[in-house]
């Protein structure tokens, strides 16, 4: 991969396994949205994004150098070597076509307090809503700024939400979910739950300490150690995974348990990979329904 300047333009080259439709459609990500069949807009880190591509050239538009390098080039996992992954999992039929389906997937690397919010909202719900809940929490609590012309918001710090009751969280819409949106938000900002502590447990430690929250359940733990913490050893087993290996591994209905011994025998410390690839190849191909 190449990085050039072009005025306020980050203009990567030679970009080799990235797309972005297989990054932010593969359900890690929901701030961030198509604009039009090559070009996507979203915030994170507090900073805004319009990013497009053509082949393997993408633009990273009004990008300063330092948020490129700072922010967006870890966002984006650019260090990492998918094709060395992606053999490495290649196992089997199911796991190459997997892989070949959503070959320009990256995990990106997001921010925790964010992370832990965005999938606690995520529980018995969908895309588009968990889209909706978390934007309405940002417009709402989250600092506003500019970008290329237009109003975007952060997302809002655990010392803001916990402040909020119940009834002021009412406007996002969050259903049974606000009280555990505000509880994670007090544990934080109280030092009950140290982020930068969590941050450097050992998976299993940090996984029991993050299924201590409310409404923080073990996939949506995993989700959490994958997406915000990259714990890629994570493997995530909601209906549409545990569908999916049970069609191409199984012969039956498989208990959760089984199903994630079966991913820790198969994918080890790639876990995580393996089931963004496994997600995102049987959800648009209707595989195991």
């Amino acid at each position: 991969m190449n990085v050039n300047i072009a005025e306020n333009d980050i203009i990567l080259t030679n970009t080799a396994d990235f797309n972005l439709r297989h990054i932010f459609d593969c359900g890690q990500c929901f701030r961030f949205n198509q604009i039009d069949d090559n070009t996507y807009e979203g915030v994170a880190y507090n900073r805004a994004l319009k990013i497009s591509q053509s082949g393997d050239t993408v633009t990273l538009y009004s990008t300063p150098e330092e948020d490129f390098y700072n922010i967006w080039y870890r966002f984006f996992d650019l260090d990492t070597d998918y094709g060395q992954i992606k053999r490495r999992i290649c196992t089997d039929e199911y796991m190459r076509e997997a892989t070949d389906y959503g070959r320009g997937i990256r995990i990106l690397k997001q921010e925790l307090w964010e992370t832990i919010i965005s999938f606690i909202i995520s529980a018995s719900n969908n895309i588009p809503r968990i889209k909706g809940i978390v934007e309405r929490l940002c417009e709402n609590f989250g600092n506003k700024f500019e970008y290329m012309g237009k109003i975007y918001y952060g997302f809002p710090s655990a010392q803001v939400l916990a402040r909020l009751s119940l009834e002021e969280l009412s406007p996002i819409r969050a259903g049974f979910r606000d009280k555990y949106i505000l509880d994670a938000a007090k544990k934080v900002s109280e030092g009950t739950l140290s982020l930068q502590a969590l941050d450097q447990m050992p998976t299993a430690d940090a996984k029991s300490t993050l299924m201590s929250v409310k409404g923080i359940g073990e996939k949506v733990a995993n989700c959490i150690l994958l997406f915000g913490m990259g714990r890629c050893e994570a493997f995530p087993v909601d209906v549409w995974i545990k569908r999916i290996m049970e069609h191409c591994y199984f012969d039956c209905e498989q208990p959760k348990s089984s199903i994630a011994r079966l991913a820790d025998e198969k994918f080890s410390d790639l876990g995580g990979y393996a089931q963004q690839y496994l997600f995102f190849w049987a959800r648009d191909n209707h595989i195991g329904i």
